[in-house]
């Protein structure tokens, strides 16, 4: 039973990849200089609703959101939503195809680093399920605290520009995302009640609220700067995120004691190979932008360093 919410996460983030991937291609191709304000953020996206490869993208977040709800049906939030952390993985080779791109040894290098990182810890922690649901009383202070965290988040970030901006952006998507996931958790756990039940109870619209939250987010952290920028910080932070969401909600829990150690290093493989997909340069000066002269679905060489 453990193997399938394990395959159905993994598929989820190579779903969410490929849709990152495609949405930041749109992003690159359209980057008119424009004020900051509601107005420029709605003109930009009436562009986007114009471009097949964001609509597609948008099409297989929907797919990997399905794919997610499955997951977490039939496993726990603390094992589904770090395996999503694979996303940044799924994101480099997909990108690397999309983008005509390939990584070199560093790259290679931190991709191994965290995958290495995220087996071990996942192995260590050996995530055990807890409830379906969780009581009012926990969602209040889980639910507050998460809120709080997005909106310091969110606040940062305007005072920055650039790859920093993003990575705060991207951070404050990874919240919410997280907090999407353990609404969608909580929904899918009362459909056990049926349908009529579920709808009934304020989490699916909950959910959907702040999933909303999550992809405004999202766009924002991919027009602020680049995959490598935004990426390590939403994959990472949602994976931390959800641990933390898992125990305070439904009472999961994760091995202790000697297993700290090897938990430890498997989190601090995964962060540095984030930190090392980020500044790797096979994906920075302009890894997932279009060469000067060429549209990025053109067939361009790949980068040799």
């Amino acid at each position: 039973m453990l193997a399938l919410p394990v395959v159905l996460a993994l598929c989820a983030a190579l779903a969410n990849a490929a849709s990152s991937v495609l949405q930041r291609r749109a992003a690159a191709m359209d980057t008119p200089e424009e004020p900051v304000g509601a107005g420029a953020f709605l003109r930009g996206l009436r562009r986007l609703l114009r471009r097949p490869d964001w609509l597609g993208g948008v099409g297989l977040l929907m797919v990997s959101a399905l794919l997610q709800a499955w997951a977490l049906a039939v496993g726990s939030l603390s094992l589904v939503q770090p395996l999503l952390a694979t996303e940044l993985l799924f994101t480099l080779i997909v990108g690397g195809l999309v983008f005509r791109r390939r990584p070199d040894r560093r790259t290679w290098l931190a991709f191994v680093a965290l995958a290495v990182g995220l087996a071990v810890f996942l192995l260590s922690a050996a995530p055990v399920p807890g409830r379906n649901d969780a009581t009012s009383r926990a969602w209040l202070m889980a639910g507050g605290v998460a809120c709080c965290v997005v909106v310091l988040l969110v606040l940062l970030a305007r005072t920055v520009r650039g790859a920093a901006r993003a990575a705060l952006l991207g951070l404050a998507s990874a919240v919410s995302f997280a907090t999407t996931a353990a609404l969608l958790k909580e929904t899918v756990g009362r459909l056990r009640l049926g349908p009529a039940a579920m709808f009934a109870h304020w989490s699916p619209y909950a959910t959907a609220a702040t999933g909303l939250v999550a992809f405004l987010l999202l766009q924002s952290a991919l027009g602020a700067g680049s995959l490598a920028a935004s990426q390590p910080a939403l994959t990472l932070g949602d994976a931390l995120t959800s641990v933390a969401l898992g125990w305070a909600l439904f009472e999961e829990s994760v091995q202790l004691g000697p297993r700290m150690v090897p938990e430890a290093i498997g989190i601090v493989l995964i962060g540095a190979g984030s930190i090392g997909l980020a500044n790797a340069p096979s994906v920075g000066r302009g890894w997932d932008t279009p060469a000067e002269g060429h549209p990025p679905d053109t067939h361009l060489p790949m980068r040799h360093n």
